[in-house]
């Protein structure tokens, strides 16, 4: 698997679909807005497809520039990093895709059949082949540097509403064989509230082999200390595929904030796009966005870093970085 920041032919967006996720016209009319506005800045820099429901499908190419093309698909939801294939190479730089099983983040969410075959059904138009791993997961509950190591949490994929009949080295074992990684960190637990059970894009990515970013906390009372704590000290502690001890890099917290019936929002940096020449982030209107922003600049010198107000994109429970995926480029 590809790392985030290597070329890319295009990205992927879905329109924003599942009325009851967003509870209200009104917080689904942001929500479209917002997931507009994200593939308008993405296709400055790259191509960008937006799924869309058919009956959808006029909406979003009225909210989306030139530069989006629309494409009529069946979904049930609107988190493609989750839904879509994760994009794989072989040895000649041949590309296929990985579609992982989906059971709707545990069973929360139904129906979600459609989501469970648009993988498949978006690589055979693709004319990819597809490899159907025998995992329950989701594409934002991995990451990988490109270089032989994957970073995880057992919050996720250890749980008993994915795969309860897996152990820690069944999932290592389809990991590795499915994604071309030799090393898996595996953290415990992600941000609190968060109902991905985990998902490791909004913990930590890496930068560049031996580099990693991470949604920090600095706050003790907050209920997300003591979960930071404990997975900075396991990355201060692992060694990646190649033997390298890791340069870890904290992004700084936003304030606490709540949405939708008064549960907080899930805020974190690190759930950013890496777009050719370009990192697409959230701001959060928060004193916190412009720091988080000059650190990632200065770990991605020579990319472009735009900020996006994620916080209707937040609402609906992910980020940027959760309804974008991303299609490598060939070679």
């Amino acid at each position: 698997m590809p790392a985030e920041w290597e070329a890319h032919q295009r990205c992927f967006i879905a329109w924003p679909c599942r009325e009851s996720l967003w509870r209200t016209a009104a917080a689904l009319a942001r929500s479209r807005r917002a997931y507009a506005e994200v593939a308008n800045v993405i296709a400055r820099y790259e191509p960008v497809c937006m799924v869309a429901r058919p009956g959808d499908a006029d909406k979003a190419r009225r909210a989306c520039a030139p530069g989006v093309s629309v494409l009529p698909y069946p979904i049930d939801d609107s988190w493609l990093r989750d839904t879509g294939p994760s994009f794989v190479k072989n040895a000649q730089g041949q590309l296929a895709g990985v579609g992982w099983r989906f059971n709707g983040w545990g069973e929360k969410y139904v129906p979600h059949a459609a989501d469970a075959d648009f993988a498949a059904r978006l690589l055979a138009d693709l004319g990819l082949p597809c490899f159907k791993a025998p995992l329950v997961a989701e594409g934002g509950a991995v990451h990988v540097d490109g270089d032989g190591t994957l970073i995880t949490t057992g919050q996720c994929l250890l749980n008993g509403n994915r795969n309860p009949e897996m152990n820690r080295a069944a999932v290592e074992l389809t990991l590795k064989e499915y994604l071309g990684v030799r090393k898996i960190i595996w953290l415990e637990r992600g941000l609190d509230g968060d109902e991905t059970d985990g998902h490791i894009d909004n913990i930590a990515c890496f930068a560049a082999p031996g580099k990693i970013l991470m949604q920090g906390c600095s706050d003790p009372s907050d209920p997300n200390y003591p979960n930071f704590i404990e997975n900075l000290n396991c990355l201060r502690a692992a060694r990646d595929a190649r033997g390298r001890a890791f340069e870890i890099i904290q992004l700084p917290a936003a304030r606490p904030r709540t949405g939708q019936e008064g549960r907080p929002l899930v805020l974190s940096y690190v759930n950013f796009y890496i777009a050719n020449g370009a990192i697409i982030m959230p701001s959060f209107n928060d004193e916190a966005d412009q720091i988080a922003a000059a650190l990632i600049s200065s770990a991605a010198p020579g990319r472009e870093v735009v900020q996006i107000d994620a916080l209707d994109i937040v609402a609906g429970g992910g980020g940027i970085h959760c309804i974008t995926q991303q299609m490598p480029m060939t070679g």
